[in-house]
């Protein structure tokens, strides 16, 4: 099965479309963590406080979303302890059958384009000849700035390893404007410019349920850009940011979806993890009841969010 259609049926049997994001800020993690860690080397002590965080919070969502979306950053910054509890994160997410979106942001030109996609969602050669998977993510956001020649080595990996991507075409900051809503000789902005090139790609494979797994990083605080290009990429999916604690709100998120409520994924952090609870509460809470917070925030997210679809979309498929 495609992977774009294992992702909606896991949204509409959750009624969900919202993913959690893995962001694990060591300073915010609850204090209990770091008291149970068994290693006395400071990077391999970090790495075992992430990886156990991460799996308590799979544990306690696994039910509810779809998916999860781990932001390499804050993997990467503790250098190869850092990136193998991000391997191992992964692994545990998909076998408790989560859709994972590693949210890198990668791409460069020729076979470095190449490395990233294979090292990624691909496969990478092993000295014997063969190839195995090495991150293993079933989604992988991209950067489009380098032209379309940087763009396919991804979507080459998409196809032969029934994998997706998400392209970042409008995202959710305060200075996205300074490039993307730059006008081009076309007289449509930078964001719209991408946004031709994904959909034109995206025709190349769609699944059963007629969308792409090539798809596209449209922010909820920019509503209105968010309907014109939700009109250009009809077969994309967006994955959506900026909803909870950067300003967007569940309003912000409509024009991301088809009338079909189908569409989006709309991913919240800070919001599930640490904004939910005072850092006094969650620094000295329980197990417990720090989990109990998350599971409160992740299905507050989705009544939110399902119930203004189904207004805005009463005829949706779910």
């Amino acid at each position: 099965m495609n992977i774009i259609d294992i992702l909606i049926e896991k949204t509409i049997k959750t009624k969900n479309p919202t993913v959690v994001g893995l962001d694990p800020d060591i300073g915010k993690i609850p204090e209990f963590y770091k008291s149970e860690v068994k290693s006395q080397d400071p990077f391999e002590a970090v790495a075992e406080v992430i990886y156990n965080f991460n799996k308590d919070i799979i544990d306690t969502v696994f039910e509810l979303v779809p998916a999860v979306k781990p932001q390499m950053a804050f993997y990467e910054k503790y250098g190869s302890r850092g990136v193998a509890a991000l391997e191992k994160t992964v692994a545990y997410a998909k076998s408790k059958g989560l859709v994972v979106v590693e949210d890198a942001k990668r791409n460069d030109i020729g076979n470095t384009a190449e490395a990233y996609a294979d090292g990624h969602i691909g496969k990478v050669e092993m000295t014997d000849g063969s190839f195995v998977p090495a991150i293993d993510a079933d989604f992988l956001t991209i950067t489009p700035f380098l032209g379309s020649e940087s763009l396919r080595p991804f979507y080459n990996v998409c196809i032969k390893h029934n994998k997706g991507v998400f392209v970042l075409a409008k995202t959710s900051n305060i200075g996205s404007g300074e490039i993307q809503d730059v006008i081009t000789p076309k007289g449509i902005t930078v964001s719209q410019s991408i946004a031709q090139s994904i959909s034109t790609q995206a025709e190349r494979f769609c699944g059963q349920y007629g969308y792409s797994p090539i798809g596209a990083v449209v922010g909820a605080t920019y509503p209105e850009e968010a309907a014109v290009l939700r009109k250009m990429m009809s077969k994309s999916y967006f994955l959506v940011p900026g909803y909870g604690a950067q300003g967007g709100g569940a309003e912000d998120i409509l024009p991301c979806f088809n009338e079909d409520g189908l569409g989006a994924i709309v991913n919240s952090s800070r919001g599930i993890l640490y904004a939910h609870m005072r850092e006094e509460e969650r620094q000295k809470c329980y197990r417990e009841e720090y989990l109990q917070s998350v599971r409160r925030a992740t299905i507050y997210m989705r009544e939110n969010i399902y119930g203004a679809l189904k207004k805005e979309y009463p005829n949706m498929v779910y």
